[in-house]
C-alpha cells in the first residue's frame, strides 16, 4: 500500500489498518463465501468489529468511538471491504451514514442515547431516506411526520435501507411540510422497537448479500419530538451533508473490492500458463494488469484526498461535496473494470463460484448505484465545476 506522499500514514493509522488487515485475514475471509451464498447476517463478526473500534472510528471516546480521523476511517474500510464487501458496507453505514449525521447535528442527549451502543458495537444503526418513487430526488418523498404535541406521527414507505431488517436504531427523512418540497423534510431517530415500525421484505440482492436491506413501513408510528435531528426543514441539508461522507465510505469499498480483484488476477496470470509460458506474458494480459494497477492506484489518491477534505471541514465547517463525489465515481466504475478484467483473465474459472473474483463482480456494481449513482455524482461534479444549478 502507497503512503499519500502529501500526508504520510502516522503509526497509528498504520496500526490500525494492520488491526482491520489481520481481523478481516483472520475472521471475515473464511465465512464470506459461506454468508454470501446463504445471504444470512453476520451478527458474530459485526459485534467483534464494534468491540474493536471499527464502527465508529472518528466517533470521539465520549460516545464510544475510536477518536480517530477520517483517513483512519478508510484506511481500516479499505481492509475490511478487501476481504469481503457485505462486511465493508455494514461498517460504511455505521461510520457514515448513521453516526456521521448525529454527531454533527444532534444534541448532547441524542449522541449518547443513540451513537454510544453503535459505535461499540452493542448495535447496528441504518439510514432511511429513499422511498419506492423517490431516490436522488428528495423532495418528492411521500412519506409524511405529523406534529402532535411533544410527539412526532410517522407514515409511509421507506426501500433500500441497508441493515433494516437488523438495525436497533434508524436516521429516517420525512416530509413535514410538503409544500416547501425539499425544504420540507426533516430527520428523525427511531428505535428499532417502537410500535408503528414494520420491517418490510428483505430484498434478493445480486451483491452483498450478507448485508440485509429492506422497506421500512411507518405505520401511526409515535416518536418523542425529542428524537427530531435538528430543525424542522433542515433534514434535506443533513442527508446530503450525511451522503458526502457516506460516498467517500462507498469508493473506499469500491477500492476494497477492485484490489482484492486485482491481487488474484495477478496471482493467477502468473501461475496459468499457455503456449507454454504464464498468460502474464501476453501483452493483452499485462495491459489488463497495468490499466487495473493504475485505476486503483488513482482511485486510492482520490479517495484519500476526499477523506483529508472531510477532516479539514470538521475546523473549517466546508463542505466536501466535489472530492466526495469524485471519488465515489472513480472508484467505483473502477471497481466495475477491474473486476470485469479479473473474470476475463480467469477465463471460465473466472465464472465459476470456486473463485471469489465473481463474487467481487457482483459486489462492486452497486458501488454505482448507492449514495448517488454515478449520473448523479457527474451532475454533482460538473454543476460545481460550471456553478450552474
Amino acid at each position: 500500500m502507497t503512503d499519500l506522499p502529501i500526508h504520510p500514514l502516522s503509526d497509528e493509522h498504520k496500526m490500525l489498518r494492520d488491526a482491520a488487515r489481520d481481523f478481516a485475514q483472520k475472521e471475515i475471509a473464511p465465512i464470506a463465501a459461506e454468508f454470501d451464498e446463504s445471504g444470512e447476517f453476520p451478527h458474530a463478526t459485526i459485534r467483534k468489529m464494534g468491540e474493536l473500534g471499527f464502527m465508529g472510528i472518528e466517533i470521539p471516546e465520549a460516545y464510544g468511538g475510536a477518536g480517530m480521523d477520517a483517513l483512519a476511517y478508510v484506511l481500516a474500510l479499505e481492509e475490511i471491504c478487501k476481504v469481503d464487501a457485505s462486511h465493508g458496507v455494514i461498517m460504511s453505514v455505521n461510520n457514515s451514514l448513521y453516526c456521521h449525521g448525529i454527531l454533527k447535528f444532534g444534541t448532547e442527549e441524542q449522541k449518547q442515547k443513540f451513537i454510544t451502543p453503535i459505535a461499540t458495537g452493542k448495535g447496528v444503526g441504518a439510514y432511511s431516506l429513499t422511498e419506492p418513487q423517490s431516490g436522488s430526488d428528495a423532495g418528492t418523498m411521500k412519506s409524511r411526520a405529523t406534529r402532535d404535541g411533544d410527539f412526532y406521527i410517522l407514515n409511509g414507505r421507506k426501500s433500500w435501507v441497508t441493515s433494516g431488517p437488523v438495525a436497533n436504531y434508524f436516521v429516517v427523512f420525512m416530509m413535514t411540510d410538503p409544500e416547501k418540497k425539499q425544504k420540507g423534510v426533516s430527520a428523525f431517530l427511531v428505535d428499532g422497537n417502537t410500535p408503528g415500525l414494520v420491517r418490510g421484505k428483505k430484498e434478493p440482492k445480486l451483491g452483498i448479500r450478507a448485508s440485509a436491506t429492506s422497506e421500512l413501513i411507518f405505520e401511526n408510528c409515535r416518536i418523542p419530538a425529542e428524537n427530531r435531528l435538528g430543525e424542522e426543514g433542515e433534514g434535506f441539508k443533513i442527508a446530503m451533508t450525511v451522503l458526502d461522507a457516506g460516498r467517500i465510505g462507498i469508493a473506499t469499498q469500491a477500492l476494497g473490492i477492485a484490489e482484492a480483484a486485482y491481487e488474484a488476477a495477478r496471482q493467477y496470470s502468473g501461475q496459468r500458463e499457455a503456449f507454454g509460458q504464464p498468460i502474464a506474458s501476453f501483452q493483452g494480459t499485462g495491459f489488463k494488469i497495468a490499466d487495473m494497477k493504475t485505476r486503483i492506484e488513482a482511485s486510492r489518491l482520490l479517495i484519500y484526498n476526499a477523506a483529508i477534505a472531510k477532516e479539514n471541514s470538521k475546523t473549517n465547517n466546508g463542505r466536501y461535496s466535489l472530492e466526495a463525489s469524485m471519488a465515489k465515481l472513480f472508484s467505483s466504475e473502477t471497481a466495475m473494470f477491474v473486476t470485469h478484467q479479473a473474470i476475463q483473465i480467469h477465463g471460465g474459472m473466472g465464472y465459476s463460484k470456486e473463485l471469489p473474483v465473481e463474487r467481487y463482480f457482483r459486489d462492486a456494481k452497486i458501488t454505482e448505484i448507492y449514495e448517488g449513482t454515478s449520473e448523479i455524482q457527474r451532475l454533482v461534479i460538473s454543476r460545481m465545476e460550471t456553478g450552474l444549478r
